[in-house]
């Protein structure tokens, strides 16, 4: 138990910090988007580049067209940092003292409605807007099975919580 808790550690640090680049990168981009503000438009207007803060050095590369703004970049940007924050929260219960406990289960529960639930129809609407290539079709069903079996942990979760309880009542 002792190798779980050291790699759930290391997995929930990883986790956190790309949730937090992805969310403030997402931000970001969001106040460069609205305000004009370090962005700087190059190929006849084709492409944007959103500079590094006060500098003219390119972060970021997008198209200049708005159903690509926000159906590829901006809805890849938001959810992939909901879901490394998700599972960060994920890694987080497998470190704790007490393995079995309701918020533990509604952690799971978060990660896996997300997974199973968010990415499908996130990727029909986007597919109206703008071509959606193959490999994404991929990624929602790994996220699906991802989701899956997040389900079918935080079922055996529920088991465990309740034989936990019955324990407790025995002694």
């Amino acid at each position: 138990m002792n190798q779980t808790k050291i790699i759930s550690r290391i997995l929930f640090y990883i986790c956190s910090v790309l949730s937090a680049g992805y969310l403030i990168t997402a931000l970001y981009a969001l106040l460069c988007l609205a305000t004009g503000f370090s962005v700087t438009s190059y190929s006849n207007g084709q492409f944007l580049h959103i500079n590094y803060p006060f500098t003219q050095q390119p972060f970021l590369n997008i198209e200049d067209n708005y159903p690509y703004i926000i159906f590829s970049f901006l809805l890849v940007l938001i959810p992939y940092g909901i879901f490394f924050w998700l599972s960060a929260k994920v890694f987080r219960v497998f470190f704790q003292p007490k393995l079995f406990t309701k918020d533990h289960i509604l952690q799971l529960k978060r990660f896996y409605l997300f997974n199973i639930f968010f990415p499908l129809p996130l990727v029909i609407i986007a597919s109206f807007f703008v071509e959606v290539e193959n490999i994404i079709w991929g990624l929602v069903f790994i996220h699906f099975m991802l989701g899956i079996f997040c389900l079918f942990l935080a079922n055996i979760f529920k088991q465990g919580l309740h034989l936990q309880n019955e324990q407790d009542l025995i002694i």
